[in-house]
């Protein structure tokens, strides 16, 4: 063999030799990612339950999903917990991080502290606030009756419960932005600012021209996350309030739930949670689309 022959052959190995270091990645994202996929998929195009598939219906489920009530319900419940949550999420998370990005000791206590209730379960999150909310001795109930007002139902008033909801989230799930953040912000070269004082410049002009430029990948990371996360709602939506009143709660996890292991229409539940994928799926390229015009501007 030439040596030319050999060097191409060398070079031939070490292209192919690349996939024996993905082979194990791949095979674990093609059984636990891409494989259950493409079996929801075709589930949803059946109609089946928990002893197996019954028949082959098409689009039908889908149809049917576009005119369930409880459904749609469903859906505008998910999104209004989104914009709920996610702007406060966001904003919340980059101000701690700007307060706490400080060396001294007392930052230290409240990074953890923050931090904190985000290594809780959803069990324990949702008894504690269910515990602050009650009407019947709570402590918002014991707080309002202290400056003389009459307790609030928050659970149990249809315009109330889901930012009842939302509030509980956010003082759960809070300390992931914050770190985020704060990760990002000791990243910033700290010449920026001191060449920026020497100017004068004021912190808010700091905050506008060094710090939201500087940080806005991150930003868009913490939104798409988010966004990803908060579409999942499921456990603080059925512990604290089972979907009511009146389905004001139920977010579509957990008509996904109730349908595909209450009701045993697993065809028809599966056909919701590929709407579900659908809309995390747009709305987290979407917020890529943007973030990446911005940063081509």
């Amino acid at each position: 063999m030439s040596v030319e022959a050999g060097f191409r052959g060398t070079g031939t190995w070490h292209r192919w030799s690349g996939l024996l270091f993905v082979a194990p990645y791949l095979a674990v994202f093609a059984l636990m990612l891409l494989f259950p996929l493409l079996l929801g998929l075709r589930l949803s195009l059946t109609h089946g339950d928990l002893f197996g598939i019954k028949a082959f219906v098409g689009f039908r489920n889908f149809a049917r999903l576009a005119g369930d009530p409880v459904f749609l319900q469903s859906v505008w419940n998910t999104i209004y917990f989104v914009l709920l949550t996610v702007p406060a999420m966001t904003v919340i998370g980059l101000a701690l991080a700007l307060v706490l990005d400080v060396q001294a000791r007392w930052a230290a206590v409240l990074r953890a502290i923050f931090f904190a209730s985000t290594v809780l379960s959803v069990t324990v999150i949702t008894l504690i606030w269910r515990l602050v909310l009650i009407p019947e001795g709570g402590l918002a109930a014991l707080l309002a009756r202290m400056i003389g007002r009459e307790p609030v139902a928050f659970l149990s008033e249809q315009a109330l419960a889901m930012p009842s909801i939302a509030a509980t989230t956010i003082w759960w799930g809070i300390g992931l932005p914050m770190v985020l953040f704060l990760a990002a912000l000791q990243q910033i070269p700290r010449d920026l600012y001191e060449a920026a004082a020497l100017d004068n410049a004021s912190k808010r002009r700091m905050l506008l021209s060094i710090t939201l430029p500087s940080i806005r990948r991150t930003i868009a990371l913490v939104l798409i996350v988010e966004v990803i996360l908060q579409f999942q709602l499921f456990g603080q939506a059925q512990l604290m309030t089972g979907g009511g009143p009146n389905n004001s709660t139920r977010p579509i996890v957990l008509f996904i739930y109730e349908t595909g292991w209450k009701q045993w229409q697993l065809g028809y539940a599966t056909a919701a949670s590929q709407v579900l994928f659908a809309m995390i799926a747009l709305a987290a390229m979407a917020q890529y689309y943007f973030s990446s015009r911005k940063d081509a501007a």
